[in-house]
């Protein structure tokens, strides 16, 4: 068996091990995506809100970094531990578009595509200032802005797209900047 095959088969049985990530979303309700211009959504976003998950337990002061990078896109996470003013730990990965306003996002490429997730764009502002964020089956959401704050009527829409999409809207968490 190949380095590559065994580290796989590694990632894949922890994986499975780990408590399995709360749904937040019923799956009966389709889930609608928004045409984006990549190029726009380009830049930083601040993290308002998210579902609850493993991967960012304890993280404040979230922010997403996304670059081109050939047909691809580079994505840069950072996070703050305990505050805002916390120390930062940053995770490299990469987005692939797949269709409209859906991304395969991964964190570890060089397991080949296995560990990529769905990001799937459920709205964004006009003027791309506000995004919401789900994949299908209800296990993560973020809302994220341009801004580390946002209106109320923001937040309104964005607890409104989230709703329509079959999301419990109430298990979702602010995320303090």
């Amino acid at each position: 068996m190949s380095l590559r095959k065994l580290l796989a088969s590694a990632v894949v049985a922890t994986a499975l091990a780990l408590p399995a990530a709360a749904e937040y979303r019923d799956e009966s309700v389709p889930l609608t995506t928004v045409n984006v211009d990549l190029g726009r959504y380009l830049g930083t976003w601040y993290e308002i809100a998210r579902y609850p998950n493993n991967f960012e337990r304890g993280c404040v002061g979230v922010t997403a970094q996304y670059a081109r990078d050939g047909d691809k896109i580079s994505v840069l996470n950072t996070c703050r531990k305990g505050s805002v003013d916390g120390p930062a730990t940053s995770r490299k990965g990469e987005a692939v578009p797949v269709g409209p306003g859906k991304l395969k996002v991964d964190f570890v490429p060089w397991l080949g595509g296995l560990a990529a997730g769905d990001y799937w764009v459920l709205y964004v502002a006009p003027d791309y200032s506000l995004a919401v964020v789900g994949e299908p089956s209800g296990k993560f959401g973020w809302i994220l802005s341009r801004t580390p704050q946002i209106r109320q009527s923001q937040l309104d829409t964005a607890l409104s797209v989230f709703a329509r999409n079959g999301y419990d809207t109430g298990e979702l968490r602010l995320v303090p900047q």
